[in-house]
């Protein structure tokens, strides 16, 4: 046992509370934890060999320990939270928000803090809120925060010297902190400490405040900014009276954590209660480390740890189980609080009952999360984030193809795969139309797709045979819309992630391009341009399906039957299919468009009134101002002469 080469160095061990750290050959930390008494505390591994499997692997593994001393076990208890985020120790339980619900994030860190919209919570010092479900609530809401409180959603940065205030002062959508003289960097910051109690749900405090707020505008004479603040006073109400949650005045506000454990690994359910109000539900995961179940006693404990290392608690915390040191987990929680806070598990009564009810949401999150399809989707997952080394498991992946056909009606097709899984409802899809790409917002729109349908034999047969995209070819018609791949692919790649940008909303965690290194070069153009370039974007090339990634010469190459091998061709069939439905459809539009179409005022009706007089374009052409006026007017008729004298 490796662990007993370290004896000597165990006995001189401080009697005095810290964290100890224990490292393998390769100088990885392999475990963390804290100690009322460090020696006392690493001392009982020396025994403890033959317990479970898990701390026989610890013990075999490790080479060298560490300790660092502090003042109370409480600190050490958040020294040993902070490391555990910071080193991912792989025999410490590890948890992760399974959903890819988004967060909101309020910007404290900024000067003039910002609501964005972000895909998971980071250790950078700001607020964050959510997560929201549906993921539309998010944008809505954070649409309200600049509506009700005036919070900027620029990227400026603000000095408060601006002649002028843009546009979304005028709408009363942001109270324009970048011109001084009209709001002071203080009045922005009491705005931004009203949508911050808005997203933690503290209505009836933050109602409170603007009703203070709107009868001082009026006793002022600032009867504008009053009758504001008395709307967003109403829509608060509103949104408060309307809320369908589970509540209990009796209750207040508290947390509450359900946990199912088994061999596959561990489900968290935490319930978060606001004003009596079941507000919020949020699922961490963790899986088993070397196929053994983790206790509930542990796993309990690491999600209290792991949960409030970047939340608040609320005044009481539930749990299933009583945690080591609790007394000290509640001191930890109150200084990071700045108040009392109390960690206990109800035996009876309302705090059991919603005690009960999270416990069996995290029983059937477990049955739900590691079913066989559920494990065969996080395998191919996980094996993509090994592969190509991305930092985290890429649960949102968009995919992007081009069809053409010789540079002809060429379009472009966006999918979504989250988690796994095909969520048509965020498919996108663009016609192509060159030109500078990068330049006007006007040019930056996009055409979601139409509603779910099935995909139908002949759409699959199109997808596998190539109707176009992967390299078409460059038109030299002048005066067309021409492009080759390269550059349809740059606009197409530019124009969806500058309306992320604009609407403030996250990136996905993976970008799959149809293509090779000519296509991937030209998304990263498109990043670069942005100031985007740290999205990662690999390219799948059709035939011999190597994926290449921009820091490798070389391409991988998976085995046939991978899984994230599977899983990507899965997506890019299915980008490739979208794409050529589309292109199939410009293509008919095309060819059953008439020349009549494209003369001012000539509509469906029309068209069909000429053509049944004179019975062709032709005969249309030839004929005189004095037959055409009774069948479309003087105006119309002149229109259509002078396009006929002008072609």
């Amino acid at each position: 046992m490796a662990i007993r080469d370290l004896k000597d160095q165990i006995s001189r061990l401080p009697e005095q509370p810290g964290v100890y750290l224990y490292s393998n050959r390769a100088g990885d930390t392999i475990y963390i934890g804290r100690a009322r008494v460090l020696r006392d505390r690493v001392r009982s591994y020396l025994s403890a060999y033959g317990s479970s499997p898990k701390t026989n692997a610890l013990l075999d593994e490790v080479t060298r320990l560490e300790v660092i001393v502090t003042d109370s076990l409480v600190e050490a208890l958040a020294l040993e939270s902070h490391l555990i985020k910071q080193r991912m120790p792989r025999f410490n339980i590890l948890l992760r928000d399974d959903k890819n619900y988004p967060y909101l994030q309020v910007t404290t860190s900024e000067a003039f803090p910002r609501v964005l919209v972000a895909r998971r919570v980071a250790r950078d010092g700001d607020y964050y809120a959510g997560p929201f479900l549906p993921a539309t609530l998010a944008r809505k809401t954070m649409s309200l925060t600049h509506k009700l409180f005036g919070i900027r959603s620029c990227n400026e940065v603000i000095t408060g010297r601006r002649d002028r205030a843009c546009l979304e002062y005028d709408i009363n959508r942001c109270v324009a902190p970048c011109v001084e003289t009209l709001c002071t960097q203080e009045q922005y910051g009491e705005a931004v400490e009203h949508a911050r109690m808005f997203l933690e749900g503290r209505n009836d405090e933050l109602v409170v405040e603007l009703k203070a707020q709107m009868l001082a505008a009026s006793a002022d004479l600032r009867f504008e900014e009053a009758a504001q603040t008395r709307d967003a006073i109403k829509t608060v109400e509103t949104l408060r009276d309307r809320q369908q949650k589970m509540s209990s005045v009796r209750l207040g506000d508290r947390d509450a954590f359900g946990v199912k454990t088994g061999p596959a690994g561990a489900i968290i359910q935490v319930f978060q209660m606001r004003g009596g109000r079941v507000i919020e539900r949020v699922e961490l995961v963790a899986d088993a480390a070397d196929g053994e179940a983790p206790s509930l006693e542990e796993t309990v404990q690491a999600a209290v740890q792991q949960f409030y290392a970047v939340r608040v608690a609320p005044p009481e915390v539930h749990l299933p189980v009583e945690i080591e040191d609790h007394e000290e987990v509640e001191r930890w929680l109150g200084e990071r609080a700045d108040r009392k806070v109390r960690v206990s598990v109800p035996k009876r009564g309302d705090k059991r009952g919603l005690l009960d009810l999270t416990t069996r949401n995290a029983a059937l999150a477990y049955r739900s999360h590691y079913s066989d399809e559920a494990v065969a989707r996080g395998t191919a997952l996980d094996e993509l984030r090994r592969t190509l080394g991305l930092p985290g498991v890429p649960r949102r992946i968009e995919c992007f193809d081009i069809s053409t056909i010789q540079g002809s009606e060429t379009v472009g097709s966006m999918v979504v795969c989250e988690d796994g899984r095909m969520t048509r409802k965020e498919y996108r899809k663009y016609r192509v139309r060159g030109g500078d790409w990068g330049a006007e917002r006007s040019t930056l729109d996009e055409t979601p797709r139409p509603g779910p349908g099935r995909r139908s034999r002949g759409a699959a047969a199109a997808a596998r045979s190539g109707s176009g995209g992967g390299g078409g070819v460059a038109g030299t018609g002048e005066g067309d819309r021409l492009l080759d791949d390269f550059a349809a692919m740059r606009e197409v790649v530019a124009r969806r992630y500058r309306r992320l940008l604009d609407d403030g909303a996250p990136p996905p965690d993976l970008v799959v391009i149809d293509g090779g290194k000519g296509q991937l070069s030209a998304a990263y153009e498109a990043f670069a341009t942005l100031g985007q370039s740290n999205l990662v974007a690999v390219g799948l090339a059709k035939k011999e399906e190597l994926v290449f990634t921009r820091d490798e010469a070389e391409p991988i190459i998976f085995e046939t039957n991978s899984p994230a091998l599977l899983l990507l061709q899965r997506i890019r069939d299915e980008a490739h299919r979208f794409a050529v439905t589309y292109h199939r459809k410009a293509r008919a539009s095309r060819d059953f468009r008439s020349e009549l179409d494209d003369i001012p005022g000539v509509g469906a009706r029309r068209r069909r009134a000429l053509l049944t007089r004179f019975g062709s374009v032709a005969s249309i052409r030839r004929a005189t101002r004095e037959e055409l006026v009774p069948v479309l007017g003087a105006k119309v008729a002149d229109a259509l002469l002078e396009h006929f004298a002008e072609s």
